[in-house]
């Protein structure tokens, strides 16, 4: 019994000395405290673990989430978007310049009478207009293409979590692509139509380098050589003069304003080719999403049988 009785004791007073030892503590931490109240609001914070410094280690930085938000961009569609603004520009805004510098022409040269294209001249007016028009449709209609593109982009590669599309969304994508491929069509009228201003500058361009050569220059052959430009069509067989020959033609190749059109029409030719090309691939681009998006969609609804 006696040593049962020593070691309670034993154990009573150790109990009692660490009580006194946090009384104690406890005391000089409140006098801490009251000697400097600020200290008050002071909170300490525990250092982190061997395992929380795993866990941070583990979690995704800054550097995988750049690479992740890179893997979203559809690149084809903003190459795509780019070009097509690009093309659409240039073919706007030379072409405008480039009607306005042709009506100068034959009204000062090939067609004085102004009743006599006054109807070319109307339908010129007329495509300004729509020139400004195809402007703002394709500013608009790029910027969609391209957002369509971010949100396609995403659900193919599943970067938000599970793979979710919705029937409306199949639908608007399906009806993207039907209306680009008509676009491309459009457009691949469009850039042949605008060769036809090139065509017709560049022989009133060679017929000039014609005149302008040492075999035929100073000869009395030079006023034989001439240029109709009603054979196009552009203004009536009554125009007059509607055509002009030798010095006088030469003359109109010289000015500032068939050298300014002729070279304007060649970059609104270019535009129009880039916007077909941005179309062409606007097309692959939705069609392969719109694709993956439906057969993944027919996926989905067989793994819920």
């Amino acid at each position: 019994m006696k040593p049962a009785m020593e070691t309670a004791a034993e154990e009573n007073s150790e109990q009692s000395q660490e009580r006194k030892v946090n009384s104690r503590a406890e005391m000089e931490i409140g006098r801490y405290h009251w000697m400097y109240p600020g200290s008050k609001n002071h909170q300490y914070r525990p250092v982190p673990t061997l395992g929380d410094r795993a866990s941070l280690l583990s979690s995704p930085g800054c550097f995988e989430c750049c690479i992740k938000c890179l893997g979203g961009v559809p690149y084809a569609s903003l190459v795509a978007t780019i070009l097509c603004f690009s093309g659409v520009a240039l073919f706007c805004g030379c072409g405008h310049v480039a009607l306005a510098g042709t009506v100068a022409i034959l009204e000062q040269h090939f067609s004085t009478n102004t009743s006599d294209h006054a109807l070319l001249s109307e339908v010129i007016q007329l495509m300004q207009y729509v020139i400004y028009g195809i402007a703002s449709f394709f500013f608009l209609y790029g910027i969609i293409l391209l957002a369509e593109g971010f949100y396609t982009t995403s659900a193919v590669k599943e970067l938000h979590g599970e793979f979710k599309t919705t029937a409306c969304g199949r639908c608007i994508s399906g009806m993207f692509v039907f209306l680009t491929y008509v676009l491309g069509v459009a457009w691949l009228g469009v850039f042949g139509f605008s060769a036809v201003p090139v065509f017709m500058f560049y022989n009133i361009w060679s017929t000039c380098e014609v005149i302008k050569s040492p075999q035929t220059n100073g000869t009395a052959g030079v006023e034989q050589i001439c240029v109709d430009i009603r054979q196009y069509g552009i203004i009536p067989w009554n125009a007059f003069p509607g055509r002009m020959c030798g010095s006088a033609l030469e003359n109109i190749c010289n000015t500032s304003e068939f050298y300014m059109s002729y070279h304007l029409f060649i970059v609104a030719c270019a535009g129009a080719g880039a916007t077909v090309i941005a179309l062409l691939i606007y097309m692959m681009a939705t069609t392969y999403n719109y694709a993956v998006l439906k057969f993944k969609s027919r996926e989905d609804c067989c793994t819920k049988f």
